[in-house]
């Protein structure tokens, strides 16, 4: 057997890399890869809301959603350990938020610190969530170096309860379609990466009718979805919000520019019996069942979703439902 020779990993200092944690960490955190790595550990969905936003006397170093719950994501992050002054913010910013999860992100937690978590944790209903996490950097030989978050601190059974949810549908006895649906969304998904368009690849595919991609605001999903008793599949803006009518109708008003910037037609669905609404384009003669026609169907949705995102996406976070008048019956 051949030796091979094996790198070291050796730790980076944080100010090294990060001189302040308002002009680089901040900043660098707030970039969607970089809460992806953070989403990643705490088995979170995040998307960013805002930077240093005001809540109460203190300003938030990032405000996020978590999409999967719609609940606020607060993060407060310090490059040494930990201490009361940023304990003391994060309590006043879960008393201005009514639903919340609070990261405080830090170089070292005191073991006081550490245990204040815990016992918020305990004595907090499930409205209110909290996490603490030292940040570390580490890097072999001349390599970058890689951010590492550590969770020093979760709510009860929190681990638990995500590996449960992860573990559901693979420990679940799955039937025919559903295998065939998973294994459509992992071939999907291969093709999407392969793409390298704004909606990129490396989700877990699950077995079901369709797969979710961010446009970069709450209440919004575009989505692949398969419709099989039509032998169809779609791709969508979903929106699903109290606000949804108000939101299509703002969008539906620029249909002429948007259908020209696609280059092809969309079905403006309001949906008026529900509250949510969709705004699609379907291929025909699509069989998700046909898995010698997957091909055709993956490059479809993946064009379609890119070339939708691209131009919906700057339209959708501009929007401002209050802007919008409904006209009187």
């Amino acid at each position: 057997m051949m030796n091979k020779s094996l790198g070291r990993l050796e730790r980076v200092e944080l100010r090294d890399i990060w001189l302040s944690e308002a002009s680089d960490f901040t900043p660098w955190l707030a970039r969607k890869e970089n809460l992806d790595i953070l989403g990643e550990s705490l088995g979170l969905d995040l998307e960013l809301e805002a930077q240093e936003r005001a809540v109460g006397p203190f300003r938030a170093d990032i405000l996020c959603k978590d999409i999967g719950t719609d609940r606020w994501v607060l993060i407060e992050n310090q490059l040494e350990r930990t201490d009361h002054i940023h304990l003391g913010q994060l309590l006043t910013y879960a008393s201005g938020l009514e639903a919340v999860t609070i990261v405080w992100i830090a170089a070292r937690f005191t073991e006081e610190h550490r245990s204040t978590l815990d016992w918020l944790n305990r004595i907090t209903d499930e409205s209110f969530r909290f996490f603490g996490l030292e940040v570390e950097l580490w890097r072999i030989g001349d390599s970058p170096a890689a951010p590492k978050f550590n969770i020093v601190s979760k709510p009860n059974d929190w681990s638990q309860s995500v590996a449960q949810a992860a573990r559901a549908i693979d420990d679940a006895q799955l039937s025919e379609t559903r295998i065939m649906q998973r294994a459509y969304w992992t071939a999907f998904d291969n093709v999407l990466s392969a793409a390298r368009g704004p909606i990129s690849g490396g989700r877990k595919p699950q077995p079901q009718s369709w797969m979710g991609y961010s446009v970069g605001r709450g209440h919004f999903g575009l989505n692949a979805a398969m419709v099989r008793p039509k032998k169809q599949v779609r791709a969508e803006l979903y929106i699903s919000s109290d606000k949804s009518k108000a939101f299509f109708h703002l969008l539906a008003a620029q249909k002429d520019e948007i259908e020209r910037q696609l280059e092809f037609a969309l079905d403006w669905e309001e949906l008026p019996a529900r509250q949510d609404s969709r705004i699609s384009v379907s291929l025909d003669d699509a069989d998700p069942e046909n898995e010698a026609d997957w091909t055709r169907q993956h490059e479809w949705l993946a064009k379609r979703l890119n070339e939708m995102h691209r131009v919906l996406a700057p339209r959708v976070r501009a929007l401002d439902p209050d802007s919008w008048r409904p006209e009187s019956v």
